[in-house]
This record gives C-alpha cells, sequence and structure tokens, in this order.
C-alpha cells in the first residue's frame, strides 16, 4: 500500500515543462513556453540548452588553459636599486612562510590554488554527472553548483592585491612594484571559469532526477 502511494505521488508531480511553462533565466519570470522573449527583462527564453555542455567545456578548457601559465610565470615583479625580484604565486607564498607571514601566505595559497583547483574539478564533476549520474543526490549537485556560482565573486583576490600593490608601492629610485604577466593569465582563467560555471544549465541535473522517477513508477 505505502509502495503504490508513493507511485501515485510521483504521477501527480508535474514540471514546469510537462505544463508547458519556462522560466527566465535571468529574472525567473515564468511564462508559456511558446514565449521567445522574456517580457520582463527581455531575456531571450529557452527550456533547455542544447548546447550548455558543449560551452561548459570550450570555456573549463580555456581557463584550464590559462590557469597553467598562471603558475609558471611570475605574478609579481618588484624593482629596487640593486636586483629585480620575480615572485610566482607559490614561490611568494613560500617566501612569506620564511617571513612568519603563515596567515597571508595561507590566504594567497587558499584563494590562488586551492579554489580554482576546486572550481575546476566541481565544474567537470557537474557537467559529467549529467551525462553518468553518480551516487550523488541531486540536491547535494544542485549544492555545488550554487557554491561555485557563489565563490566565483571572489576569485579575483589575488589580481586585486597585485593592483593595489603596483599603485601604491611606487617610491621611484627605492623600489617599486609592477605586475606580472601571471596576473594576465589568472584574470583569464577566472573568467572563463565563471563563463564556464554561467554556461552550465542547472535544469539537467533535475531533468535526469525526473527521468529516473518517471521510470521507477512505471516499473
Amino acid at each position: 500500500m505505502v509502495g503504490m502511494e508513493r507511485i501515485e505521488q510521483r504521477q501527480k508531480i508535474l514540471t514546469a515543462r510537462q505544463m508547458g511553462l519556462v522560466a527566465c533565466s535571468r529574472c525567473q519570470q515564468v511564462w508559456e513556453k511558446d514565449v521567445s522573449i522574456c517580457g520582463r527583462c527581455g531575456h531571450k527564453l529557452v527550456s533547455r540548452d542544447p548546447q550548455s555542455l558543449q560551452r561548459v567545456w570550450a570555456y573549463w578548457l580555456i581557463g584550464l588553459m590559462c590557469y597553467i601559465p598562471a603558475n609558471i610565470y611570475p605574478m609579481l615583479q618588484t624593482r629596487t636599486l640593486f636586483y629585480t625580484q620575480q615572485d610566482t604565486i607559490v614561490g611568494g607564498a613560500i617566501e612569506l612562510i620564511e617571513y612568519e607571514s603563515y596567515a597571508v601566505a595561507l590566504v594567497i595559497l587558499f584563494a590562488s590554488v586551492v579554489i580554482p583547483i576546486s572550481k575546476f574539478l566541481a565544474i567537470a564533476f557537474l557537467a559529467i554527472s549529467v551525462q553518468r549520474p553518480p551516487s550523488v543526490s541531486h540536491h547535494q549537485r544542485q549544492m555545488l553548483y550554487e557554491v561555485v556560482e557563489y565563490i566565483g565573486r571572489w576569485s579575483m583576490i589575488d589580481i586585486f592585491v597585485v593592483a593595489i600593490l603596483s599603485s601604491l608601492v611606487q617610491l621611484k629610485v627605492l623600489v617599486s612594484i609592477y605586475p606580472g604577466p601571471a596576473s594576465l593569465f589568472f584574470a583569464l582563467s577566472v573568467i572563463f571559469t565563471m563563463i564556464s560555471a554561467q554556461a552550465f544549465d542547472s535544469r539537467l541535473i533535475w531533468d535526469e532526477a525526473h527521468g529516473k522517477d518517471e521510470g521507477k513508477a512505471n516499473d
């Protein structure tokens, strides 16, 4: 009896797509399926983006390609009267540890190494999970997607630090600080990973869940 009640409840659940409705991905206003342009914000209405995963992987790959030179080339160039010092992201963090600035070094490593790599892994996992559903629940994958979207706005912390140092520490003859070539690659990597996350259509996660529930209900 309990099993029959659960099947009946599943059969009563209708998605917006089945009801002929589509939500604007920008302002979340719901419209009928035959409406092509959102009357509130003017955004194009698409029930599902068939090329979503292709764009996710394209931007993801470009971001990964930019992240490699961002860690190889110097992020910061310090020039004094007697020498010029160039520091990579990890090299600068190690030097801060040698000066016992553990907190600053930890923030740099976390923002420049841990978060970017975690974002690459999370976006790849979400894209793969749509085609090959894992044991992770749909709610957990949705939460992971929201976390990736949220932390994207804080990914430019290294670029902000370099820009502030470059503008403040300009003592002409004594010492001057300039952003290195890695800063450009790091900024591009952050931008493309953000675009990759935004290109992912999270509704695909729930389409797979609904299809699974329908399969169970028909058994």
